[in-house]
């Protein structure tokens, strides 16, 4: 039987499990962690909404069959001429293999800013993220450092704009607890770009600029970091911010080991991958997400988790293809919409090639969470998971 090997268990390496276990065919999933992340709603669990257990689930609950053998290792490379995922602790052998690795931090050659940002990429950089925020304000009390309530939020994308709505609806609660008073905490989101949410229109964009604006958010577009120390954000202009916390969210790039495994990639560490999502290099490798370099409309396609999870279920058709000496399927993406959360109950976008906003994008943006949980295992992933799904402070 042929050996079918999935590095990687986010939304594409999921998506591509899912395929192969409705078909009944047996593969390994190699993950670092024992859970699948729910990393499109983690500026919830950052920002307070939930505890942040809530936005993970064990990859075994989402494969049952015995024949789906899930492996918690972290994986260091690849051998492709030996057919060999390697990890820490063990190599899985394959005839196909499915390269799920997602990305990592985009950091654009800044100074200091990787050794002295936070990131939020993962449900532990989010539970970081959380506690550091928490601990900043409780010990302001015992100083009166105002950067301690002073948060800095790099890039003004969907994660970076996200992340600001939840946190300006979760800062007066923190104050409060405090004992602080919420006037003196302070959100800003700095953009080089002169625009927020660049996926999005002109009047969406000055729409959530708006909302956050009048929420409290300083939004400052145009704005470029051009060195972090510790503490300290300086500014194109000279500026200097002084901030205990820094969250960088300003982009991505693939995971590195796509490159070091000989893999031909793009400017951003992408792997090229054909009509079929096959590496370019090798036809028994298919790669997925955030590792492809897939090429629509003469543009590269964006880190989306919609993408990734349409490649992942096209990987997993053509792998059942290629096992069975059938004719592959060409990727065909398909741009469902793009949805902004400003807090609970507000946000921006567009559904179906329609905009929209308010408390009815606030509303679809719950909506996507319930139909991917439909995806992951129908109802009983639905029940399963009902805390992330609830829009109200816990």
């Amino acid at each position: 039987m042929a050996r079918v090997v999935i590095a990687g268990a986010g939304y594409g390496g999921v998506m591509a499990g899912k395929r192969l276990e409705r078909a009944e065919r047996a593969f390994t999933m190699v993950n670092k962690h024992s859970y699948h992340q729910f990393i499109t709603w983690l500026h919830e669990a950052a920002g307070g909404r939930h505890t942040v257990d809530d936005y993970k689930i064990e990859i075994r609950e989402i494969f049952r069959r015995p024949s789906s053998i899930v492996v918690k290792d972290e994986i260091i490379g690849m051998d492709r001429e030996a057919r060999e995922v390697k990890g820490r602790q063990n190599s899985y052998p394959y005839d196909y293999a499915i390269i799920a690795l997602g990305s990592a931090p985009e950091f654009f050659g800044i100074p200091g800013l990787a050794e002295h940002s936070l990131q939020l990429r993962s449900v532990e950089t989010a539970r970081q993220i959380r506690s550091h925020i928490e601990r900043q304000f409780a010990t302001y009390k015992a100083d009166g450092d105002q950067s301690r309530l002073r948060i800095v939020i790099g890039g003004a994308g969907l994660t970076g704009i996200e992340f600001a709505g939840e946190l300006i609806e979760w800062l007066p609660n923190l104050c409060k607890h405090s004992g602080i008073d919420p006037e003196l905490s302070e959100v800003q989101n700095l953009e080089a770009a002169p625009v927020i949410l660049p996926a999005l229109s002109e009047n969406l964009q000055s729409k959530a600029r708006s909302v956050l604006e009048n929420k409290g958010v300083r939004i400052r577009t145009g704005t470029k970091i051009v060195k972090v120390e510790k503490h300290r954000v300086h500014l194109e202009s000279g500026e200097v911010i002084a901030s205990r916390t820094i969250v960088w969210t300003g982009g991505v790039r693939a995971n590195p080991l796509l490159s070091l495994a000989g893999f031909t990639c793009d400017g951003r560490g992408r792997a090229k991958v054909n009509e079929f999502l096959q590496s370019i290099d090798d036809e028994r490798v298919f790669v997925i997400g955030d590792c492809a370099a897939f090429v629509s409309a003469r543009k590269p396609l964006p880190p989306t988790a919609q993408l990734a999870a349409q490649m992942g279920e096209m990987a997993g058709v053509n792998v059942l293809a290629a096992i069975h000496d059938q004719p592959l399927q060409t990727f065909h993406p398909r741009i469902l919409g793009t949805l902004a959360s400003l807090g609970r109950d507000v946000g921006v976008g567009v559904v179906a090639g329609m905009p929209t906003s308010g408390t009815v994008a606030a509303i679809a943006k719950e909506l996507t969470k319930v139909k991917y949980l439909i995806q992951l295992g129908g109802l009983r992933m639905v029940s399963r998971n009902k805390r992330p799904l609830a829009r109200e402070q816990h």
